[in-house]
């Protein structure tokens, strides 16, 4: 049991969070060409607030994620980071542009969160399956 929990001093913890947002409006046109460009910056960005990403799945208008988040880290700053970053990633990529100064946001404002539990491989099973409509998605 108790490989299942991780340590931070003085405490043992097991936060797992299966998280799904969208980009704004569900583009889905816009998606076919960044996807392949999103799972290493997701990957990044939760190494930067000392997450690890367990699981994840791009699809045609959405994101899921399965994510380990420790609770010295709010659950929601941790993804208002990943969703800021990565669209600044995205505007400076795939838009020329090194500044934001329109104010652009890529994702929309409000996102899906659960608690994974001991359910952790239930919840990385439906996000496989999630594949099923397309192959190129799975980061």
């Amino acid at each position: 049991m108790s490989e299942l929990y991780q340590s931070l001093s003085p405490s043992k913890w097991d936060g797992k969070y299966h998280l799904i947002f969208v980009p704004k409006y569900r583009r889905k046109a816009m998606f076919l060409e960044i996807r392949q460009y999103l799972g290493p910056v997701f990957h990044e960005l939760a190494r930067q607030k000392e997450c690890q990403i367990i699981e994840g799945h791009l699809s045609v208008d959405h994101v899921h994620i399965c994510i380990e988040i420790p609770p010295k880290h709010a659950v929601s700053s941790v993804v208002g980071f990943i969703q800021g970053k990565s669209a600044i990633a995205i505007a400076r990529r795939f838009k020329g542009k090194q500044r934001n100064f329109e104010g652009e946001n890529f994702w929309a404002r409000g996102y899906a969160v659960s608690t994974v539990g001991f359910e952790e491989e239930e919840v990385r099973r439906y996000i496989r399956e999630q594949e099923a409509s397309d192959q190129s998605g799975r980061f």
